[in-house]
């Protein structure tokens, strides 16, 4: 029995590992977004779509999520939760008040009993209509929903029960949260089936416009602080460089004589202006001084 091994077989004859498979390559940035992409878009969609009701929202609310991703992608690796991230991030963005007045009509489904949940699911305040996705929908446990809608768990459990409640009032058959959550993933498979896949764009497109995006508002914070220091340099350079005290304001003066209105002479005045032209040119003679 020699001491050697044959390659690919370790020291006891067992099957060997090869050095690639025992020190894998890491992946590259682009790599590890377009695979979190892969395996939580089409999820995320389905769930968007239940807390707008409208494909095209949920189909915007996802890309631009992954592409706030791709900007922060150092920080969304690091996370503990880089699924999670991604879904805090879209589900704020689609139920942003400025998104909401975007997209007014709900798509209506095919079927009668999805359109009546959905629009029982949409007339939910939006908070509670989250809470409900997150919890039932997805099934996260209380502490999770509370801390990724931003709430305490007091005041998640709320929203979840009058969630429930409101839901079951409108909808009796799903007071059970077992089929509630079925019901939803039903009514979003049911809506998307033919547009998710299709619908969704490619990671390296949501990446190159992600990129885009960053390098317009770029130009535009450049642009905007270059406005401001152009406007701070020519404040300082049309400002005054003393103290030039406020002129004081015109005050009224007493004892001045109104001023006479133009019109007749009486004939004192006449009399008086006759003399006068009578007179010699310097006054009366006898303020005229005498020739010795």
């Amino acid at each position: 029995m020699t001491g050697k091994t044959t390659a690919g077989q370790g020291s006891a004859g067992e099957p060997g590992l090869t050095h690639r498979q025992q020190h894998p390559e890491p992946l590259t940035p682009a790599q590890a977004f377009d695979a979190l992409y892969a395996f939580c878009a089409p999820a995320l969609v389905r769930q968007t779509y239940l807390l707008t009701g409208r494909r095209e929202a949920a189909l915007k609310a996802v890309e631009r999520a992954f592409q706030l991703a791709w900007q922060r992608w150092p920080e969304v690796a690091r996370d503990p939760d880089p699924a999670g991230w991604v879904r805090a991030a879209t589900h704020e963005y689609a139920l942003s008040p400025w998104r909401r007045f975007r997209f007014r009509r709900p798509d209506a489904p095919a079927r009668a009993e999805d359109r009546r949940l959905l629009t029982s699911l949409l007339r939910l305040p939006p908070p509670y209509r989250r809470t409900l996705l997150l919890h039932d929908g997805i099934g996260l446990g209380l502490p999770e929903t509370a801390a990724e809608t931003e709430a305490s768990t007091p005041a998640t459990l709320h929203r979840l029960l009058h969630a429930r409640e409101a839901l079951a009032a409108r909808v009796p058959d799903l007071a059970d949260p077992a089929l509630l959550q079925r019901r939803l993933t039903a009514l979003a498979s049911n809506a998307l089936a033919a547009t998710a896949r299709s619908g969704i764009p490619r990671p390296p497109a949501v990446r190159a416009r992600g990129e885009h995006r960053a390098r317009v508002w770029t130009r535009a914070a450049v642009a905007g602080t270059a406005a401001v220091v152009g406007a701070t340099a020519l404040t300082l350079r049309t400002a005054p460089t003393h103290y030039e005290p406020p002129v004081a304001p015109g005050r009224a003066v007493s004892g001045v004589p109104a001023e006479g209105a133009a019109g007749s002479l009486s004939r004192e005045q006449l009399r008086l202006r006759d003399k006068l032209r009578e007179e010699a040119a310097n006054g009366p003679e006898r303020l005229i001084p005498q020739a010795r």
